[in-house]
This record gives C-alpha cells, structure tokens and sequence, in this order.
C-alpha cells in the first residue's frame, strides 16, 4: 500500500459507515488480488451482513478520496460480459453495444444493462487485474470480461466445466501468428477474443469432412467484429493472426449444458439506476453524472412529489425568518427520510419536493414515514402547520442533466406532479402502477392502509386515469 493510504483511510472513517469502512479496510490489506476487482456492491454488503446503502454510500466516499476507481460497465443481456468499461456515465454514448460472444445488441438502458463497479486503486494496492496483459485465460475473463452479476462456480467444479466447455485456449502476443490444428466435433463452437471482441461463430454439422478444412481470422483493434462460418466435422486447420496492439486471448468454445453452466449463475448487482438514485451519489456527484446532451433511458422509475399546504399562510402569519427555518427543518426530514429508504431527492421547488425511487414499495414506505415525521414535528412544536400533500407514480423516463443538475424527462415526471397536485392536505394519492406492484400492495396490506380509487382528469394530460387514496 502506498504510504498515504493510512491517512486517505482515517479521511473514509470520517465520511463512511463505520462498519462497512472496517469490512472494507481488512478487504484492502488482506483481500485475493481477484476479490478487489469489479467489487459488487450489494454482495459486498451481503457476505459482511451490512446495510447496501451503507456500503454503496462508503464506496462512493472511497472513490471520491481515491481509495477506489469507478467503473459504469455497459453488460451483454444475455451472458453478461461487459461491452465497454467507463470511468464516468458521460462515457457512454452509443444507442447499442454489440456482443461478438452472444451476436447480441444491447441497448444501455439504466435499470439493468449498466452497472457500477469499483476497484482498488493502484496508488492504494497494486492487483495483477491493473496489468490485464499479465492476466491467465480465465483469470481475464472473470476478472476483466464478465461483469459483476456473473456468478462462477467453485473449485474443482468450475475447472472441470471449463475443461468441458473450452476446445482450445491460446495466447497470442501483439504481432504474433499461430497455426492450430484442430479435430473439431459437431455443433456449435465459437471462436472468441475477449480483449478485442472478436468472434467467429462456426457451425459445425453434416458428414465429417474427408479433407482438411481451413480457416482464419485476424484480431486488430477494430471492435467488435462478428463472422459466422458453416463447416464440416473433422480437421481443422486454424490460422490466428494478432494485428492488435495488445496481447489477445482467442478460446474456441462448445456452446452446449457445460459452458451455460459455467457462465450462467447469477446474482443481483449496483445497476446505474438505483446509484442515479442514491442520496449519498447525488450529494458527491452533483453535476458529474451527465454531459448537458446526453439522454439515457430508464424503464421503471419511482417519482415522488411532495408539498407544504398553507405555505403562504404560514409565512404571513409566524414571518420569513420562522417560516424559513420551518420549511428547512421539513426540507431536512423529508431527505433524511428520502435517503434511509433507498431514494434521493432530485431537487426543491418552493416548499416542494421531488424524489425518486428505484421501486414502488421504498417510495410507499417514505411517504407514509414522511407523513408520520412530519406528524411528530408539528406535536413536538405543539401545531399543525407543517402538512405534506404527497403524489407518487411509476413508469419510463430520461436520465438527463438540466440546469446543471442531473434530473429526469418525460410524461411519467409530469404525471406524478399532476397527482400531487390532485392530493389534499395530509393525503398521499397514488397512481395505478404503483398500487399495483406486488411489494407495494404487500406493503399497504401489511399497515393496514385501502386505495380508494378516483377517476381524476390530470391537468395537462389529456384522458382520465385512475387515482387512488391511501387511507
């Protein structure tokens, strides 16, 4: 370790949760080289018993000092393997990523193909992963290759599934050229280099050959680059040729039960969406998530819009500078509250708040706690001048940057404020999608609590819809 990590850690004891800064410090000076890699957030705070938002937020505390490195990694749908690693969200810029391994388009989408990794620094602890071309066939592939939602089997089982599904693995320094001769079997076999994402997919059928087959490929720093060939069972007379500026790693695979077992367990990981919505995220990162032009598309999002009835009475009442702290103390709570249920608040607007949620179920939670917190100020000051009305909807949007801020776009945000705007005071109103989410209905039922259901015009959008109260 490098002589100033001592002090970059007593600065993350300062800023993170204790208990994932200790977990994390013993990972630091005793962890496997391969453990400190694409660390996984959530499975992190699994194995150590700790809280995933203590453990995201202490990260994230790491990587601004310096102790860690960020990754936004862009993941295959189907096999999981990261298609382009990015330093910032900024980076990623393509409307899809292809996967040679899969033949697969991926488009970046927030909710489950990016996800957030991090990695030791190497001022911090040097790892043999910060020399990938150092780095053994499988050793790259799950430590650089497969992002952090791919789950390998355990010795001797994944050596005895990779002896099954590998025909052939090589290494071939920049530069260099290489002549294999191959008996190759009926199926499918593919042909894969993971540093340059080059991949021949041979379909092996019909009688065996009676002559040699041939067949080449070149690997260069033009990526990703897909082919497909149809060949006989029998010899193979295989030519790879290195023109890349880098050493590359070409394994010839047999798609079948072995390799889907290998490479198929999975886990849940730090996708770019729930981080968007971490408070501790947003605090660090205030106008460096997005460039201005960017628009980033995320499926399912949570939005909850908050405000103060009576404001204006308020002020005129008990004066600006008893209002002010009012509002602020209220401004306060709700973030407290926004933060310990996984969310975080994207902005104010007057007394109004505008938060968003991963799930359904978490903005359901807050919001009952929001109402109850603000229940508790109002008797502790022994008044009822603090009263939220609360909307709350679910749907699609755009990750974008405006006003210098990282915000969102799109009908769903709107909605969600015209359903606020329908709440009266002391209610949450609540649209379709969320009373319909299984963890939310769950929730509901759990205290108690009945959607009472209106059909309501929304100013600005056009035909009714459904509202529900909860009471």
């Amino acid at each position: 370790m490098m002589h100033d990590s001592d002090a970059l850690l007593d600065a993350l004891r300062q800023a993170g949760d204790p208990e994932a800064v200790q977990a994390l410090e013993q990972l630091i000076q005793h962890g496997a080289d391969e453990e400190l890699v694409r660390i996984n957030a959530l499975s992190f705070a699994g194995e150590h018993g700790l809280s995933q938002d203590a453990v995201i937020s202490t990260l994230l505390h790491g990587a601004r000092l310096g102790l860690f490195e960020m990754s936004w990694n862009i993941l295959c749908s189907s096999c999981g393997g990261v298609l382009g690693a990015n330093a910032s969200l900024k980076s990623v810029r393509q409307d899809a990523y292809r996967c040679a391994f899969c033949a697969l388009d991926t488009e970046p989408i927030l909710d489950d193909a990016v996800e957030v990794s991090f990695a030791i620094s190497p001022r911090i602890r040097r790892v043999a992963a910060h020399d990938p071309g150092s780095l053994a066939f499988w050793d790259y592939h799950r430590q650089i290759f497969f992002g952090t939602g791919v789950v390998f089997p355990e010795p001797p089982a994944f050596e005895d599934l990779a002896r099954l599904a590998t025909l052939e693995a090589v290494e071939l320094q920049a530069g260099e050229r290489m002549i294999l001769a191959l008996q190759i079997p009926a199926g499918s076999l593919i042909l894969f280099d993971p540093v340059t994402h080059t991949a021949q997919v041979l379909d092996v059928a019909g009688e065996p050959a009676q002559q040699r087959q041939e067949l080449s490929l070149v690997f260069d720093d033009i990526r990703p680059a897909v082919g497909h060939v149809d060949l006989k069972p029998g010899q193979l007379r295989l030519t790879l040729e290195n023109r890349s500026e880098e050493r590359v790693l070409p394994g010839i695979f047999i798609a079948g039960e072995a390799l889907n077992t290998l490479i198929g367990g999975r886990r849940p990981f730090l996708t770019a969406k729930r981080l968007l919505s971490n408070q501790a995220f947003r605090d660090i990162y205030r106008t460096d998530a997005l460039d201005v032009d960017q628009r980033l598309k995320i499926l399912s999002l949570t939005f909850v819009f908050t405000d103060l009835t009576g404001s204006t009475d308020l002020y005129e009442r008990v004066g600006d500078l008893v209002a002010y702290d009012l509002v602020r103390s209220h401004f306060q709570i709700l973030t407290a509250v926004v933060a310990s249920h996984g969310g975080a608040v994207v902005k104010t607007i007057g007394d109004a708040v505008m938060a968003t949620f991963p799930m359904p179920s978490q903005a359901v939670a807050a919001a009952l706690e929001m109402r109850e917190a603000m229940r508790r100020l109002n008797t502790g000051r022994e008044t009822d001048e603090l009263i939220l009305k609360i909307g709350l909807h679910e749907g699609p949007c755009l990750a974008v940057l405006l006003n210098d801020r990282q915000d969102y776009f799109g009908q769903t945000v709107n909605i969600a404020a015209r359903v606020q705007e329908l709440a009266t005071s002391g209610a949450i109103f609540v649209s379709e999608p969320v009373v319909r989410h299984a963890e939310a209905a769950r929730l509901l039922t759990e205290k108690g609590l009945q959607a009472q259901r209106h059909l309501c015009s929304l100013r600005g959008i056009g035909s009714r819809m459904p509202v529900f109260e909860l009471t």
